[in-house]
Formats: C-alpha cells, sequence, structure tokens
C-alpha cells in the first residue's frame, strides 16, 4: 500500500473512463434514441472536492452521449474528450496540454479498451468489476464497482495521500 501512496502522492490529473467507472456500465437507450446513465452522488461529491485541492479531473470515453457533457459541466470537468476510439490519443493530446509527466497522471478504466493508458500512467486503477486483464494491468483496484462508488474511493486515496482529505471532510464534522 505503501508504493500506491506513493504513486499518489505525485498525482496531478485523475482521469475517469464513464461507462462501467463513473457509470455501472449499463446503457438505457429510449424508444427515441435518448440513452440514459445513472451517475452516482458520491462519486460525484468527491470529485468536487479532490478538484478543490487542485487536482484536475478529466474524462475520455468511447461513446458520446448528451448527458455526460452535462454531468461533466455540472462537475466543473472541462477536460471532457468522448467518442475516443483510440484513447490513447486523447491521453496524449491531454498530457500535452497540461504538461504533465505519465507518473503525475491517475487512469481508472475498467476494460480492454483502458489498458493503452493504464500501461503508461503512473498509477492506473481498475474498479473492482473491471476484466480481469484491467485488473490484471492495474496498479490497485478500488473495493466498490463502477458507478457504486469506486470513483470516490479514488479521490479519497488521492486526497488522503497527499494529506488533502482531513480538510475536505472537516467542515462537515
Amino acid at each position: 500500500m505503501q508504493d500506491i501512496l506513493g504513486r499518489a502522492r505525485q498525482v496531478r490529473l485523475v482521469i475517469f473512463d464513464v461507462d462501467g467507472v463513473l457509470t455501472d456500465g449499463s446503457l438505457f437507450l429510449g424508444d427515441d434514441g435518448q440513452e440514459y446513465k445513472a451517475f452516482h452522488s458520491r462519486d460525484g461529491h468527491g470529485m468536487k472536492m479532490l478538484q478543490q485541492t487542485g487536482v484536475t479531473l478529466a474524462v475520455i470515453t468511447g461513446r458520446t452521449s448528451e448527458v455526460v457533457r452535462l454531468r461533466m459541466e455540472h462537475l466543473g470537468i472541462t477536460h471532457v474528450y468522448q467518442g475516443q476510439d483510440d484513447k490513447l490519443r486523447a491521453y496524449e493530446a491531454l498530457k500535452t496540454i497540461l504538461d504533465l509527466s505519465d507518473e503525475q497522471i491517475v487512469y481508472v478504466g475498467d476494460d480492454l479498451v483502458d489498458l493503452p493508458i493504464m500501461r503508461r500512467v503512473g498509477l492506473a486503477v481498475a474498479v473492482a468489476d473491471a476484466h480481469p486483464l484491467a485488473r490484471n494491468h492495474s496498479h490497485w483496484q478500488t473495493h466498490f464497482p463502477g458507478g457504486r462508488g469506486a470513483a470516490r474511493e479514488v479521490c479519497d486515496l488521492i486526497m488522503e495521500a497527499q494529506g488533502t482529505l482531513d480538510g475536505m471532510i472537516a467542515p462537515y464534522l
């Protein structure tokens, strides 16, 4: 665990996949073609707290969805890459824009399409219900599944490692 905390101390950017990470992976499609997704409120609160500590958040997802745009806008996340068939290309662009090294980045994924980035970052995280290969190529796995508190767990880990968690929860105690 000390290795994980050491990696988390260096983090300046957390990138989340969406389907299977910020959601449970279910895709709800209406008769009109409208797509619906369920996001966990505790994940969102953790993401907002982590941003308040100065860590930047981003999403890179293979699908394109208006509900993702709206949710990320609500959370204040401006680095949103949707419709990314090649997630690694988006990762490299984001890394360049923010002038960061691989060691300063966490990627949270759940499936094979996430492996190219997970194999590059300083801290690769797989959600509890991730595909076995994603878990095998991660440095750490969450206890909670995607869309059910995994993102909050990652945020809390980073804040704990960086010494900011107590300050963020103090107003609630």
